[in-house]
């Protein structure tokens, strides 16, 4: 009997790409969440291994038949919840050759041009987002492991300078660090933090403004090796920290400063809000994700950290015999990971196919589309939480439980799909518009689709 892999390849690659783009056409009109019946056809997946080998075909077949109305449809353009960005056209199509390829983009000597892509993306990226041309850049899987990345090489750059090698000798009786966050910190941070060493709970907490912006006048006194993580877009409201004024306070300090800017720091890209990001790029290390705001496919994530050598510190293994060194630039001292896929592709087919004015336009237009909700909301009396600076609203429909009514109503009927939140203590609705795909014609049938469950649930009260 033949092995699975020996098929017809180039048929099996088109019957994919012609399920793929029956999926993304469909996806536009069928509901955002899957229906009850299509998570219920999930069962089909429940079953014993079998002996023999099955067509790989049938086995395309069957995920599709099975597995797409079962998605949600964050490939659309009517998901707000959460900040997930659609995958660009370019970007999803590198993929899919970057699949074929199969590289392992740790080693030049495994994939050349999987590493010169990325180089090419390092000066791309930092110029674009206002970092140093300088800063080393690592690809991840999203801005938590680029949040570990970035303050790990923070805590050997301390602790070096303390005559410490954390890499070698661990943190047992090693100089303390501290760490100083918002009030809002992310929760990726606090998780990157704990499986740094330092701890969820160890940390200095600064208030915040009714924002979520960290108050600067605030900043305890530095005494030490210390790290201050701010922000670039809360994950609420979209604020940013006073990142030029906090830096400043800290000049002399010797404290290293840390940017979480998950989606936020895109805003330096932008035509209009640019500003937001004064600043941010005198700090020392900063994360961010491709797959939210620059829209290429699950999973992407960047760390810039301004000195390199501290960034291949921290992220050094001993290096085997059979792990050919390239005099330049290996991605294995980049980021955690040895062996990964070349997510730097995506990125380069996203940036290559925008330009600087199609990168500045996918940041300003789903901007434009928030504040046009956030006002729609105003003008039929809700409460709009926060000031709409970037790409997040918050809107109250009235009371706690009013409000997750409306929001479940929302969910089920189909239309679109936002997610739910507590801000500084109250409930409400959160809206995140990070999507290419996201048109006026999704904006109008979103709203249409809120506004009505809206007053239908507040009816019922």
């Amino acid at each position: 009997m033949p092995l699975p892999m020996e098929v017809e390849v180039e048929r099996l690659l088109m019957d994919a790409a012609t399920r793929a783009a029956r999926y993304l056409d469909d996806v536009q009109t069928r509901r955002v969440a899957p229906s009850a019946p299509s998570v219920d056809g999930l069962a089909e997946f429940f079953r014993p291994l079998q002996e023999q080998p099955i067509d790989a075909a049938a086995v395309l077949e069957e995920l599709d038949a099975a597995g797409s109305p079962a998605t949600v449809a964050t490939a659309g353009g009517r998901f707000f919840g959460f900040v997930i960005g659609g995958s660009l056209p370019a970007a999803l199509a590198a993929n899919v050759l970057a699949g074929a390829w199969d590289q392992n983009a740790g080693l030049e000597a495994a994939s050349p041009v999987a590493i010169a892509l990325e180089k090419v993306c390092r000066g791309w990226l930092t110029a674009a987002l206002g970092l140093p041309a300088e800063a080393e850049l690592g690809i991840t899987t999203g801005a938590t492991m680029a949040n570990f990345s970035g303050l790990a090489a923070a805590r050997h750059a301390l602790l070096e300078a303390q005559g410490w090698n954390v890499e070698a000798q661990g943190l047992f009786g090693a100089p303390p660090i501290t760490i100083i966050v918002g009030d809002e910190v992310h929760v990726s941070v606090l998780k990157a933090l704990s499986l740094l060493g330092f701890g969820r709970d160890r940390v200095v907490r600064v208030p915040v403004d009714g924002q979520g912006r960290m108050i600067a006048e605030h900043l305890p006194r530095i005494d030490g090796p210390t790290i201050v993580c701010i922000q670039a877009g809360n994950v609420n409201t979209g604020a940013f920290d006073p990142a030029q004024e906090i830096i400043t306070r800290l000049r002399g300090s010797g404290a290293w400063v840390h940017v979480d800017g998950a989606f936020g720091l895109w805003a330096a890209a932008s035509r209009s809000r640019s500003h937001l990001t004064a600043g941010f790029g005198l700090a020392d290390s900063w994360a961010t994700d491709a797959h939210k705001w620059l829209n290429v496919p699950y999973d992407n994530g960047l760390v810039f950290v301004r000195d390199r050598r501290h960034l291949n510190a921290a992220m050094s293994s001993s290096v085997a015999a059979y792990l050919v060194e390239s005099e330049t630039r290996d991605p294995h001292l980049t980021v955690p990971e040895m062996s990964r896929r070349a997510r730097g592709v995506e990125v380069w087919a996203a940036l290559r196919s925008l330009g600087t004015e199609g990168l500045a336009e996918l940041v300003d237009r789903p901007c434009r589309h928030a504040a046009r909700m956030a006002d729609a909301l105003k003008d039929a009396g809700y409460d709009v939480l926060n000031d709409v600076v970037l790409n997040q609203v918050l809107v109250s429909f009235g009371d706690p439980e009013t409000t997750r009514r409306v929001i479940a109503g929302i969910q089920q009927d189909g239309t679109c799909w936002f997610g739910g939140t507590l801000w500084q203590g109250r409930t409400a609705m959160r809206i995140s518009v990070s999507s290419w795909a996201t048109t006026d014609e999704d904006v109008d049938k979103s709203l249409e689709a809120m506004l009505r469950v809206a007053r239908e649930t507040i009816a019922q009260v």
